[in-house]
């Protein structure tokens, strides 16, 4: 495939395509994952818990975001990078464009914040300077303490309401791309389908336009993990097999199931 850009997953999102989106921190990953036919790599926060040991994301900074994303991008993947803005550096509108330029001059070509409403006016300054935003919504994993723990979100009429509300307002602010996480399947596919800006689930259901997950729980390396993540490397033999059988689990629609999704 050439290299993948926001033009790309929106083509995919109005032909009805589904994408796929992998967590990578090190360029042999992101070459892996790239060669697997996976359209977005996202370099994440995540890495707290899978690299450094944390417990959340929240201990992560910028430059560990940083030395990641410019190790990921070393490798020339063919997919999209996106790199996740860390906890606490985008309270305001200046601090996130400061931190958001380090993210983007060290490869990223998009970067993801975690956030309602409340970001609309700091996405629209970033989009107009240049730099692409992809929006997080439903479970935010900085907010954890806030939520009481890892708690799917947007069961009630009113939360569903309230998640469905800042989609669109961030969308209309500029965003490129929605993250939508640990919110019921209906929920999910409603948003998917009103907004015009593709959408990427995790703990989502089928019914949004991409699937994203972290690479050592798609791998079964990880300890502790979620209803919706399954062990690619069943039935696999080397690491390469197990990535592309996420894939192309996706892209036939055979992941997510319903064992994997939210009521």
């Amino acid at each position: 495939m050439g290299k993948i850009t926001i033009s790309t997953l929106e083509k995919q999102k109005a032909a009805g395509e589904k994408f796929v989106c992998i967590t990578a921190y090190d360029a042999t990953f992101a070459r892996v994952i790239s060669e697997a036919g996976a359209e977005a790599i996202l370099v994440g926060d995540s890495l707290g818990m899978v690299l450094q040991g944390h417990d959340s994301t929240i201990p992560v900074a910028i430059e560990h975001m940083a030395y990641h994303t410019e190790c990921v991008c070393r490798a020339q993947p063919q997919s999209l990078v996106i790199a996740d803005m860390p906890f606490m550096t985008y309270p305001t509108a200046q601090q996130a464009m400061d931190n958001a330029t380090r993210l983007m001059q060290a490869g990223a070509q998009m970067v993801k914040m975690e956030g309602g409403t409340w970001l609309s006016d700091t996405i629209s300054m970033l989009v107009e300077r240049g730099i692409p935003v992809c929006a997080h919504l439903g479970l935010t994993p900085q907010s954890v303490h806030t939520f009481g723990g890892f708690k799917v979100q947007g069961r009630s009429p009113k939360e569903a309401k309230s998640i469905l509300a800042d989609a669109v307002e961030i969308q209309d602010a500029g965003a490129s791309l929605l993250v939508l996480e640990c919110v019921p399947a209906p929920l999910a596919t409603d948003i998917s389908r009103k907004l015009d800006i593709p959408v990427i689930g995790i703990g989502a259901g089928p019914g949004t336009d991409a699937q994203v997950l972290v690479l050592h729980d798609l791998l079964g390396l990880s300890a502790h993990t979620a209803r919706f993540v399954h062990n690619f490397m069943d039935g696999q033999s080397t690491i390469q097999g197990g990535i592309r059988a996420f894939v192309e689990a996706v892209k036939v629609g055979q992941y997510p199931r319903e064992e994997h999704s939210y009521s």
